[in-house]
């Protein structure tokens, strides 16, 4: 069977990783998250004091650094997903932290910035066999993707699982200040000139304010036998 490639875009905490992951397994496929792409930039910016504690906000300085940042993924078979190194380095933990949280729209905003994690990303999906997620990719990286889907929940329901998952990884923050963070980044994310992140015209809305992992897999699972996306070669 033909493999196709799988482009999922949508806001902050509303899912995303969780379906595309699921996919991957399911189908067989390369899971690339983008968002952990633009977090190591942003982490590696802070571990050189570019960004954040303040620090005013230098773009000639952040581009300067790019060349020096190599991100990849390597799959890890106990948690049956790829995760994210930096220089080598495994920092799929650091990247999920709030500080990173807290300016890594900023730093993704930026042409430059944007431009090189585009690049990387078309190389990674390539020969397809891949599931994408990110904030562009059905409009930016992969435009011709077979199927697009569009997430989105209620800004609540997104706040009480970032809220969830970042008291279960032991990071004590207030609901309201989850919430203040996600609206920031909805705001940057939608708002910025470079590539902002917009339905595509072809997507499909997946708002599963109201369905839970499973249901969610099994909607697009369903869907891709709908419309027959996969050819027999």
């Amino acid at each position: 069977m033909n493999q196709i490639t799988i482009a999922i875009d949508g806001y902050s905490s509303c899912g995303k990783s969780t379906l595309a992951k699921a996919l991957a397994v399911k189908l067989g496929y390369k899971y690339v998250d983008t968002g952990a792409m633009y977090r190591c930039t942003t982490y590696y910016l802070m571990q050189k004091d570019i960004v954040g504690n303040g620090k005013i906000f230098n773009a000639e300085q952040i581009i300067k650094e790019l060349e020096h940042i190599v991100i990849t993924f390597q799959y890890n078979p106990t948690l049956r997903f790829s995760e994210a190194y930096l220089n080598q380095v495994n920092v799929e933990k650091e990247i999920r932290q709030m500080p990173v949280s807290e300016n890594v729209s900023k730093v993704s905003a930026l042409k430059e910035v944007r431009q090189k994690m585009v690049s990387l990303q078309k190389l990674m999906g390539k020969n397809k066999g891949v599931v994408m997620e990110g904030r562009d990719i059905g409009t930016a990286v992969f435009p011709n993707a077979e199927l697009k889907l569009f997430m989105t929940a209620d800004i609540d329901v997104r706040v009480q699982r970032r809220y969830d998952e970042l008291h279960s990884k032991g990071t004590m923050i207030s609901y309201d200040e989850v919430k203040k963070n996600l609206q920031e980044r909805d705001f940057d994310d939608t708002n910025r000139k470079e590539n902002p992140l917009v339905k595509a015209s072809d997507a499909i809305i997946l708002d599963n304010s109201d369905l839970n992992p499973q249901q969610q897999l099994d909607f697009v699972l369903r869907l891709i036998d709908d419309l027959q996306l996969f050819k027999a070669k």
